[in-house]
């Protein structure tokens, strides 16, 4: 197939198409959005307290009980159920629990392939407990393809292609520009590499409030608008300070994930980096027909500032990533949700990547934090002599790999050695990031030679190397 000429949009075409977007999450701006419960008032007990009400922590209440219906669990939520990174993700729900073949291998190359068996029984238990609890969130196993945009990222699908294989992956799909451009077609596309059944699409609110409610259903008791503000030993148990009140509790596991921890030696692991999203208005069955999808996959790009895109159950596109965007000091504030530069930006290349849909309109803009460690991929650990378990640092692969974390968590609480806890993996901890204002200064170098790098053939620069080398990453 001919390469086209690569189309240029121009910023008054992507202005235009962005007029009408509503500054707010699509998937939260949902008439199924269950309203919020009271917050907690008083003293509580119970036997675990969990903290956040994420997918981290919602699994962790709903495994708990799974695994003991007798435990009594209290979930305490700041806000409401799913409103931080749990409502805002693209619903790309991933079996890889290291972010990528390529930094699993890269990390845990001996363990490699017990973490990719350990990823799919977590997918498919995920998949079991949609259907077992009736969640209604589009959950579709459609799989997920890897795209190469550039010549050099052609060569890398390939190698990964065969280290796949090696690993006795059976489930991806190297499809060279004619194969994949018949799946899913754009003028940019030159290669792809498709995880056939790795990862699932879905409706990310609309699980995060499937699990609230069958949290509920099994017994948990669940505060919103009830921030946890300090953590203490309370003679053998735990207590965790609320603005109206105490929990007590034997047990506490932390789901707090980009905001700050109440075990303090966890902060300087994480930082929080805002990534933002557009989504379309449905396409026509004509629009639909000239970019193909049938398959519905989950898309993203290999550039290191790289694009996620899927299609929604109603055959929107949603169209994310790209900027990282990092805030000296680190904090999550509601004002950091939306960057409008960002905005404009994504939608330049949406049209770039998809000129046959110029004209189609965006409906919702937004923007939302992620928990970003320096090895991509989640950490675990305790406090408190065990009565306190965290885990965190997804990175951005959070919607899957949050349900194995909370049975890490609930693992590491009971004291029992099982396959999650013997791995490096939950043994080992990322390396810290720097305290500002080199962290500040780190993450832009870091940012400006993943641009360069990007626009060099993939070639990178001696900071990128010295990086790769001491293991200190940075993504989203």
């Amino acid at each position: 197939m001919a390469r086209a000429a690569m189309p240029h949009p121009s910023g008054a075409s992507a202005v235009h198409a962005l007029a009408d977007a509503a500054p707010t999450p699509f998937w939260l701006d949902d008439p199924a959005r269950p309203a919020a419960l009271p917050a907690l008032v008083g003293d509580e007990t119970c036997d675990l307290l969990v903290v956040g009400g994420g997918y981290s922590g919602l699994w962790t209440a709903l495994i708990a009980k799974e695994r003991d219906p007798e435990r009594d669990v209290v979930l305490v939520e700041g806000a409401e159920i799913g409103w931080a990174a749990s409502g805002r993700n693209g619903g790309f729900c991933a079996a890889s629990l290291t972010h990528g073949l390529g930094n699993g291998l890269a990390r845990w190359p001996g363990e490699l392939a017990t973490l990719e068996k350990l990823g799919i029984r977590n997918l498919d238990a995920i998949g079991d407990a949609v259907a077992r609890y009736g969640i209604d969130c589009d959950f579709e196993r459609t799989g997920e393809i890897d795209i190469a945009t550039e010549p050099h990222q052609v060569a890398e699908l390939q190698e990964a292609a065969e280290d796949a294989a090696e690993l006795g992956l059976d489930r991806h799909t190297f499809l060279d520009e004619d194969a994949l451009r018949a799946e899913v077609d754009s003028p940019t596309f030159r290669a792809g590499l498709w995880d056939r059944d790795g990862v699932a699409m879905l409706h990310p609110a609309r699980l995060a409030w499937g699990l609230k409610q069958a949290c509920l259903d099994l017994g948990v008791r669940i505060y919103e608008r009830t921030r946890a503000t300090a953590l203490a030993g309370d003679g053998t148990g735990m207590a965790v300070r609320t603005p109206y009140g105490r929990v007590f509790a034997r047990h506490v596991a932390l789901g707090t994930n980009a905001f700050p921890s109440l075990v303090k030696r966890v902060r300087p692991y994480v930082v929080p980096v805002y990534d933002h999203a557009l989504m379309t208005e449905p396409l026509s069955e004509e629009q639909l027909a000239a970019i193909g999808w049938k398959n519905r996959q989950g898309l993203s790009d290999s550039n290191n500032h790289f694009h996620y895109f899927r299609l929604t159950a109603d055959h929107r596109i949603l169209w994310g990533g790209y900027d990282i965007v990092y805030r000296y000091g680190g904090g999550v504030r509601a004002e950091y949700d939306h960057h409008p530069a960002t905005y404009e930006k994504l939608a330049r290349h949406f049209f770039r990547c998809f000129p046959q849909l110029e004209g189609l309109r965006f409906t919702h803009s937004w923007g939302g934090a992620i928990d970003t460690c320096s090895r991509f991929s989640a950490f675990f650990g305790t406090a408190h002599a065990g009565r306190v378990a965290y885990a965190t640092g997804y990175t951005g692969l959070g919607v899957g790999a949050t349900r194995f974390g909370a049975e890490v968590m609930l693992d590491l609480l009971a004291g029992e050695r099982t396959e999650r806890t013997e791995l490096e993996m939950v043994r080992s901890k990322p390396l810290p990031f720097p305290p500002e204002p080199l962290r500040w200064a780190g993450i832009g170098i870091t940012q400006w030679s993943m641009t360069r790098a990007d626009t060099r053939a993939g070639r990178r620069n001696l900071w990128l190397k010295a990086m790769d080398k001491v293991g200190l990453g940075f993504d989203s």
